[in-house]
């Protein structure tokens, strides 16, 4: 597959790393034509630098792995590349004091719908630090790690799908772009709980098993059955 990948920054070097590795085409883009060159080569194989236009014309998929209020204003110069494409993001509206900044209105998956209707939005890769995304793999007590995916057109979630599992995770519907707020509104929690309280976020739900309350097999072991 042929990805683009608009930014230089961490959660570029970490996913696109992953798809490098997977055997995938890869061409970071950049505004510093320098640093996009230092990545791709640092990468290897497959990856190529370019510009962010070139990045965006080159990928079938193409990560914006940019900063949110940079993230629409980027895809909004590049609309004519990327009409037709799977545009992914990984992108965290979260501001001081962990404070989510699109609360009250679209999310930044939505603003990048806006900027690119004809673009495929899907949203991902937004609940974990880029370190965890460069474990190779990601996994934790013998689970793979579990990625929420949010987008509306069935073809590019497959592709999405596809990646998610390159990096070694097992993808999961989060529903239609619409829900991809509730994903980022997750990513502020847990940022809250992990960094100012330095708790685990983990920790906050139960096994499946449990979800709607103890499993039949489990109520049935009460004092109803010894009687």
């Amino acid at each position: 597959m042929r990805i683009g990948v608009l930014g230089t920054g961490n959660m570029a070097d970490a996913l696109a790393t992953h798809w490098v590795g997977a055997g995938h085409e890869v061409m970071i883009g950049g505004r510093d034509a320098h640093k996009a060159e230092l990545l791709a080569t640092r990468m290897g194989r497959s990856a190529k630098s370019g510009s962010l236009r070139a990045a965006a014309e080159f990928g079938r998929v193409v990560l914006a792995a940019l900063p949110f209020g940079a993230g629409a204003d980027v895809a909004r110069d590049l609309h004519a590349a990327l009409e037709g494409k799977v545009l992914l993001d990984c992108s965290n509206p979260v501001g001081p004091g962990f404070r989510l900044l699109t609360e009250g209105g679209p999310s930044a998956a939505q603003r990048l719908a806006a900027a690119v209707p004809e673009a495929h939005v899907v949203k991902a890769f937004n609940l974990c630090h880029e370190d965890v995304w460069r474990m190779r793999p990601p996994v934790f007590d013998g689970r793979p790690l579990a990625v929420p995916v949010c987008g509306d057109d069935a073809t590019a979630l497959a592709h999405v799908y596809e990646l998610v599992r390159d990096i070694g995770c097992e993808p999961v519907s989060g529903g239609g772009l619409e829900r991809a707020g509730l994903l980022e509104a997750t990513a502020a929690l847990f940022i809250t709980l992990w960094v100012g309280e330095g708790a685990d976020a983990q920790a906050i739900a139960p096994p499946l098993a449990y979800a709607a309350g103890p499993s039949h097999q489990e109520a049935e072991v009460g004092p109803a059955a010894f009687r």
